[in-house]
């Protein structure tokens, strides 16, 4: 591991750490656990590995993520968000096709706040005019 680049991805309440080292064997590592060990499902698999194979980059760059926050979902998106700025700090030629993936950009989408008065953030007390 000589060359590693650091990146942070977020979305939601979710933040991931990544540290991506250019010349690794394909391992991707969670928390101190595999990857699918981690994400249960293919696709959260899938979200996370989809900057690395549009790149086409799975087999030659190792990921080492700290995840916290968030849900499983959230934390599949921040790690997909972290490992593609990871991999334009590498190289910066990559810009347009993780551009053109949407994988550069934040998912600003957060929950949004109950307010007073209400029995949600939309939902309102039922009303009765008579």
């Amino acid at each position: 591991m000589e060359t590693t680049i650091q990146a942070t991805g977020r979305r939601k309440t979710a933040v991931a750490r990544v540290r991506l080292a250019a010349n690794g064997d394909g391992t991707i590592t969670v928390n101190d656990k595999g990857l699918e060990e981690y994400f249960p499902t293919d696709a959260m698999r899938t979200r996370v590995l989809r900057p690395l194979v549009a790149t086409d980059k799975q087999k030659i760059v190792s990921v080492f993520a700290r995840l916290h926050g968030g849900g499983p979902s959230a934390q599949a998106g921040a790690l997909s968000h972290g490992v593609s700025r990871a991999l334009l700090k590498l190289d910066a030629g990559m810009r347009g096709i993780l551009k053109r993936e949407g994988l550069l950009t934040r998912d600003d989408r957060m929950k949004e706040r109950k307010k007073y008065g209400q029995k949600g953030a939309r939902k309102r007390f039922q009303f009765s005019k008579r």
